[in-house]
């Protein structure tokens, strides 16, 4: 399979334009012989969790199709440094990497600076993810203390209410099963827990 090298540009806004950016990229591939190219481009915020052609992007990474990655700044790939770090990560695992352009980032092996650069960030990146963590280990402990319950509500709770109704009329544990559709398993769970 002949791999191609991925373009990413994006904008903020659906007005802005995005020619000059993808202009000098195709041009930079071009003074590098990359001529096998595929744009991808987004024309929305950096804070928006999904962008139809970073997810693209990435799914054809994922498949092999993409042998490095040019953008024109960092910015421009990811909306937060954990959401930078986790891209940074799977370029890097899948062997892909990233150069962007205008900052002199190239992360390609036979790249000693590029990679020291890779290392810092994936370094910072990853104290900014054990601090999220930190944060939510103390949230979580301090809603504890104050008596919270935590976690999703048992689907089962819903239905407590309803097999102990049809318990009280004096149908059976198989019966109130089929009766409400749940495993028996579960009909069981309920009434021991009542009991």
């Amino acid at each position: 399979m002949n791999k191609q090298t991925a373009i990413y540009i994006r904008v903020s806004t659906e007005d802005q334009r995005t020619d000059s950016q993808e202009s000098e990229l195709r041009r930079y591939c071009q003074l590098r012989g990359w001529t096998d190219t595929t744009a991808f481009t987004d024309k929305i915020s950096g804070v928006t969790s999904t962008r139809p052609d970073l997810d693209r992007l990435m799914n054809d990474v994922r498949e092999g199709k993409i042998e490095r990655l040019v953008c024109y700044k960092l910015d421009r790939l990811g909306r937060s440094l954990t959401h930078l770090a986790l891209i940074l990560d799977e370029l890097n695992r899948l062997r892909v990497p990233l150069i962007c352009m205008s900052q002199g980032i190239d992360t390609s092996d036979d790249n000693p600076a590029g990679r020291l650069q890779l290392g810092v960030l994936m370094a910072v990146a990853e104290f900014e993810r054990s601090m999220i963590r930190e944060r939510t280990k103390a949230g979580l402990a301090a809603a504890r203390e104050r008596g919270r319950k935590l976690g999703r509500p048992a689907k089962l709770d819903k239905k407590r209410e309803q097999i102990l109704g049809l318990k009280g009329q004096g149908l059976g544990v198989r019966a109130i099963s089929r009766e409400l559709a749940l495993p028996v398993s579960s009909v069981h769970l309920v009434l021991s827990k009542a009991a």
